[in-house]
């Protein structure tokens, strides 16, 4: 779970962080105050979907540009 921490640290170097995790870990990084987070319903080790699924990795990674609001 560092990766919450480094989100945290590189927030407060004024860098904007998304964390993309299945969400199996949701509450723990929840718990660690992740500035932004999506959570996926996909399995975990693949955040962004199933190898080869490119169409689903690519709204994944657009619905987390969205919360950085950079759309």
């Amino acid at each position: 779970m560092s990766v919450g921490h480094v989100a945290r640290v590189a927030e407060e170097a004024g860098i904007a962080t998304v964390i993309i995790a299945v969400e199996t870990f949701r509450d723990r990084l929840q718990a660690m105050k992740a500035p932004r987070l999506l959570a996926t319903p996909f399995w975990m080790g693949r955040p962004l979907g199933r190898a080869g699924d490119g169409e689903t990795q690519r709204k994944t990674l657009l619905a987390a540009l969205e919360l950085l609001g950079a759309n």
